[in-house]
């Protein structure tokens, strides 16, 4: 059986396919959309009303001059209210009531007839705070109609106004339809597909279907993904072969420092090569990105944290956890677990005393590392999760880490999309605060 394949069409395209076919279905409506509102419509319409008048104007015109209040007075038992005045007094007239809207001044400006002289003054008129209608009688007579009429009271629906809001309902229909299929949902998808992006190599994460446009935009987002993965991978690749090839000099180097007389010498230079081995063992730790490959599973976080605060404090350091006894999440837990002892590691590294707490959240749970220690300044809070960067005061220590325990906590919490805080402790040291999904 064959398959119907759509061919794939430019965003441009679809949008005057849209419009085309809103005016398509316009005109089918419109004739009976028209014959609704005709024999809906019982009263006058703009047009209709300046036609009347015009009439009674004309009359009004070829009666003799003591003859007209007789019209006036015929029209007045037909339930109008009509009045003569001087031509100048077309110049008292206003364009608008202190009262007037938006969408009346909307009104007056595009729902009016365009197949019809105007009256003097305009479509909406008003005389001393009453609308009016006025058309010429004669060069000196002006024929003034009051609304208040009977009359004069006109359809709620006033001309082309039916055939206006249905072309305008029809087009936000159709372009709700089509924004939410064709642009929206694709980039929503494209969105989700870019939170959840990792850099393992696998499949393609951006689906490439929809319009040219979102296709040619999921296969540039593929390729700038795989361009990043052969780099970092070429990058790690380059820092093992380095590793390896270092390590075999560090082993003689090794080999002869156990072979110095001088103890003293022998130790010192026995603590270079270990400090260089911890250097390569943790800057490859760093480049493997073990969380990123890891699954995520369900995990009870509140005993993780407490077997991490139990480690620790079966060495000696003062570590407190504050929270529940059970909270079970979704996430990576080998990962999660690491980020957590580094933060640790580094706390008890620079402080005597150190809380860590665990709360639940909507939606997430929040990981607090707080010491009181000497903390981190205000504007060195910001570097300090770069790779390699280490504070003065840690660098004139030789006995410190390499600058990479933050680094990779960053990694972790960006890897189950979380967030990162550094905050000033209630200890008085720094508070490192993990907010995790738990979805």
């Amino acid at each position: 059986m064959t398959r119907l394949t759509i061919p794939r069409l430019t965003l441009q395209v679809q949008i005057i396919a849209v419009v085309m076919a809103g005016l398509f279905l316009f005109d089918t409506l419109e004739p009976a959309l028209d014959r609704w509102v005709g024999q809906s419509a019982v009263r006058p319409d703009l047009k209709q009303a300046v036609e009347r008048v015009r009439t009674l104007a004309g009359l009004v015109g070829h009666a003799p001059p003591e003859g007209r209040a007789a019209v006036l007075e015929m029209a007045g038992m037909a339930g109008w209210r009509l009045d003569l005045a001087a031509r100048e007094l077309a110049a008292d007239f206003a364009t608008a009531a202190p009262d007037d809207g938006l969408l009346d001044r909307f009104g007056a400006r595009l729902l009016v007839p365009d197949d019809v002289l105007a009256p003097v003054g305009g479509w909406r008129t008003f005389l001393d705070g009453r609308r009016v209608m006025a058309v010429e009688v004669d060069d000196r007579t002006l024929l003034i109609a009051d609304f208040a009429s009977p009359q004069m009271q006109l359809r709620e629906v006033t001309g082309p106004l039916p055939n206006y809001l249905l072309a305008l309902v029809i087009l936000c229909l159709l372009f709700a339809v089509f924004s939410g299929r064709v642009i929206t949902r694709p980039l929503r998808r494209i969105a989700a597909a870019a939170a959840g992006a990792d850099l393992t190599g696998g499949p393609e994460i951006f689906e490439e279907r929809g319009s040219i446009e979102i296709v040619m935009l999921a296969r540039a987002l593929n390729r700038m993904r795989r361009r990043i993965v052969t780099m970092v991978e070429s990058r790690t690749r380059m820092l093992r072969g380095i590793s390896h090839d270092l390590r075999t000099p560090l082993t003689r180097i090794r080999l002869r420092a156990d072979r110095v007389a001088d103890p003293d010498l022998r130790m010192a230079l026995l603590a270079d090569v270990h400090r260089l081995e911890a250097l390569l063992d943790e800057s490859l730790a760093y480049l493997r990105d073990d969380h990123a490959h890891e699954a995520v599973e369900r995990v009870d976080v509140a005993s993780t944290l407490q077997t991490i605060c139990s480690d620790f404090a079966d060495i000696g350091h003062d570590i407190r956890f504050h929270g529940p006894n059970r909270l079970v999440a979704r996430c990576r837990p080998l990962a999660l677990g690491r980020a957590v002892a580094n933060l640790c590691e580094n706390a008890t590294r620079f402080a005597t005393r150190t809380d860590l707490t665990l709360t639940a959240g909507d939606g997430v749970f929040v990981i607090e590392v707080a010491d009181n220690g000497p903390g981190i300044p205000q504007d060195q809070r910001a570097r300090v999760l770069d790779p390699f960067f280490k504070l003065d005061n840690a660098r004139r220590d030789g006995g410190t880490g390499f600058g990479l325990g933050l680094a990779i906590v960053a990694e972790v919490v960006l890897a189950h999309r979380g967030r990162l805080d550094l905050l000033d402790s209630p200890l008085h040291g720094l508070t490192v605060r993990l907010t995790i999904p738990t979805g």
